[in-house]
């Protein structure tokens, strides 16, 4: 007893003589390290992020496309289809599948109710990354970060405090700026500054621009997507369709207005649209999806960047409407552009729904609808022959002319 008496009093003695550290104290100890570990990280970190910036943007795109559809295969490859064990798809279709959602061109080698909903919601997913306006969207973001003019010329003061801490930031950013400097190299301080913030607005107004875009996609997709599920549970035909083919309300819905928006075609049916062809308000919901989502895109953007200029007074709306050749965007149109776009759109779309219901009114293709149904599903027909080729009746049975009018328009 005595001897592990005398052991234990020599390690509580030998505790004593190391040092007792307060939180503060601590805190202190570790912040230099914490600091350290930080710098080495962002420095890292914007290296890499430069160098991303100095490649081209077609390797870039490149890799974007093949990296998806990669990702996109396994996740589909991992994934149960609704027909297992029965029938399992190839790994060869499967990526056909997933290359073909990614580029959102509609090819399929399977029929689109092997996939079981967790496979449509991938689909979905790759479907909406590659579409269009995501895509350009994601473009935009790569311009605002390659255009961040104070990213690696910023010259900050040393004493971060001081009033002149701004001056200096700009007459650095100005004097490290070889594009302002080599247009004239006389140029004045004065007109340096200005210059300077004329380069400030035009980066403020890819970001203002990049923000417009990403409400367009919330909008129309959050928006399509009610609308669709509203109508299917208020219309037992439309709901009863879904509970026979096996798909969730919310899924089909949200699937229907990806694919129609970013003009894919894809749609979670063997039928494609036409076993809803005498559900015309579906049809007329996604109508609008087909033109906004492709060739109204343009018009329709120039005019909500035009209201919230009105309404906001914002600068770089009123940039964005007057420099949009500057901006390098191709989907930011002039006003003139617009109007004769939309012109083009409603004019073929006019022209082949008069020759489509001229010639196919009383045809096997439309047989069994009414006189609104008709016309409702020959309007649908039409818009998607030059956008996303859904359809509602059976091409097969359409006259030769109208297939050629079709070939013509696509």
């Amino acid at each position: 007893m005595k001897r592990l008496f005398s052991s234990s009093c020599s390690k509580l003695a030998s505790l004593s003589h190391h040092p007792v550290y307060s939180l503060s104290e601590l805190a202190n100890k570790i912040k230099p390290f914490f600091n350290s570990s930080c710098t080495i990280f962002c420095s890292s970190f914007s290296s890499f992020h430069s160098r991303i910036l100095r490649l081209n943007p077609f390797w870039i795109q490149l890799h974007y496309f093949v990296v998806l559809s990669v990702v996109g295969f396994l996740a589909l490859k991992y994934s149960k289809p609704k027909t297992a064990p029965a029938f399992t798809p190839k790994d060869l279709d499967l990526f056909f599948t997933s290359v073909s959602a990614t580029t959102v061109s509609s090819m399929a080698t399977i029929e689109m109710e092997v996939f079981s909903n967790t496979q449509l919601v991938i689909l979905t997913f790759l479907m909406f990354v590659g579409g269009e306006v995501f895509t350009s969207f994601l473009g935009l973001l790569f311009k605002a970060s390659k255009s961040n003019i104070g990213e690696e010329n910023r010259v900050v003061s040393a004493n971060p405090d001081s009033e002149n801490s701004h001056t200096q930031t700009e007459l650095g950013l100005f004097l490290n700026n070889p594009q302002i400097l080599d247009e004239n190299p006389n140029t004045s301080l004065e007109s340096g500054i200005k210059s300077l913030g004329n380069v400030y607005l035009k980066h403020n107004s890819i970001r203002f621009l990049g923000h417009v875009v990403l409400c367009y996609l919330l909008i129309f997709h959050i928006g399509g997507s009610t609308l669709i599920s509203l109508y299917i549970l208020l219309v037992p035909s439309a709901r009863q369709v879904l509970k026979q083919k096996g798909l969730q309300v919310q899924i089909f819905s949200v699937f229907a207005t990806v694919t129609t928006f970013t003009n894919c075609g894809f749609i979670p049916t063997n039928e494609n649209m036409a076993v809803f062809n005498k559900n015309s308000g579906l049809l007329l919901l996604l109508i609008p999806l087909v033109l906004f989502g492709n060739t109204l895109y343009g018009p329709c953007l120039r005019l909500m960047i035009w209201v919230l200029e009105m309404v906001t007074k914002r600068e770089e709306f009123g940039y964005l409407l007057k420099n949009y050749g500057e901006l390098g965007y191709d989907h930011l149109l002039s006003g003139m552009n617009c109007l004769c776009l939309a012109a083009t759109v409603f004019g073929f779309i006019l022209v082949q729904f008069l020759l489509f219901c001229s010639l196919e009114w009383n045809s096997e293709a439309l047989s069994g609808l009414n006189s609104y149904q008709k016309v409702v599903g020959s309007l649908f027909e039409v818009v998607n022959s030059r956008h996303s080729g859904e359809y509602v009746v059976d091409l097969s049975l359409l006259c030769p002319a109208i297939l050629v009018v079709f070939i013509v328009m696509m």
